[in-house]
């Protein structure tokens, strides 16, 4: 195991390929998700439409966050195009389930309607033969997207599916009349303390890239580099920098908690639609990021059990 020297108390119980896991645990806390998958006539429209509709996580400001699952192959999509599985989430609380709602007419009528040629499909039901993606709940998309066609769409079946057909001025745009819902689990995260910018990117990059192999898991961040903290100086911007894991603030402030020569830490935000698929998503990827010499340390945030209610301890995960 690696010798570090910290200036705070470090517990760590275990290592993993040498690399030491501090005995800690992330919060996790209830959302709501809807997922989805998106087909383009060609790859091009498809990361246009889908990088559109999961931009900007913004939770934070009780408005929505996602990213993509997996890419799919032309033979893996009701249409027989290339095509992804997204997901689109809501903190759960009061009228989740209508802010979700709100959310997804945002989204698709702003970032994937306006791709030509891209349809919608559901991806969460009573049909799915994964448990973790079985619901009897779903939203009709008819008031946030189906009327944008202005009383001139109507519904058909297309693909097996009942579909509404919104008239455009380049053809058409054909979402799935009801798309499901369910509750699930956001803020799985993983913390890698790296000796320079170069390590961290490459550790975040094989993490991101070994939850996409998780089925229902996503990175709602990516690679984040803001790891944020409750409370602070201007509550009215909402979360602010986790201060004391600044390592530029290393020397200028009492409270540092940042081990010595550690450079960088991203954190790796992990959403799933079961508690299963967030712990399996953060197990694969502390495996990946050990990888790379430069991770020193691996740990995750919570907030003293104040956020959350699912603690999921790391050394459960390995």
């Amino acid at each position: 195991m690696q010798t570090l020297f910290y200036p705070i108390s470090i517990n760590s119980i275990m290592d993993i390929q040498g690399v030491p896991v501090e005995d800690t645990y992330c919060e996790a806390f209830d959302g709501i998700v809807s997922r989805m998958i998106i087909t383009a006539k060609d790859e091009k429209l498809l990361m246009r439409a889908i990088t559109s509709a999961t931009a900007l996580p913004s939770t934070v400001f009780n408005e929505a966050e996602g990213a993509v699952e997996k890419l799919l192959k032309p033979s893996e999509t009701p249409d027989k195009r290339p095509g992804a599985v997204i997901q689109l989430w809501v903190n759960y609380m009061k009228n989740a389930r209508e802010n979700l709602e709100t959310q997804l007419g945002k989204r698709i009528r702003q970032g994937i309607l306006v791709v030509p040629t891209t349809r919608v499909f559901n991806a969460l039901g009573p049909s799915e033969q994964d448990p973790g993606l079985k619901t009897e709940d779903s939203i009709d998309m008819m008031n946030k997207v189906g009327h944008c066609g202005d009383g001139y769409e109507w519904v058909e079946k297309r693909f097996g599916r009942e579909m509404i057909n919104i008239p455009l001025m380049m053809g058409e745009f054909l979402i799935e009349k009801k798309l499901g819902v369910k509750k699930g689990v956001m803020g799985g995260n993983v913390w890698f303390f790296c000796d320079s910018e170069e390590s961290a990117l490459d550790a975040g990059a094989r993490a991101v890239d070994a939850i996409k192999n998780v089925e229902g898991a996503i990175t709602s961040f990516d690679v984040c580099s803001a790891g944020s903290k409750v409370g602070g100086r201007f509550p009215e911007i909402g979360p602010s920098t986790n201060h004391p894991f600044c390592p530029t603030l290393v020397g200028k402030i009492p409270e540092s908690k940042v081990p010595k020569g550690i450079k960088s830490i991203p954190e790796i935000v992990i959403d799933g639609v079961t508690l299963e698929s967030v712990k399996e998503a953060m197990r694969v990827a502390m495996l990946a990021a050990v990888g790379v010499k430069g991770v020193k340390l691996i740990s995750a945030g919570n907030y003293g059990g104040k956020l959350g209610k699912y603690h999921i301890y790391l050394k459960d995960l390995v």
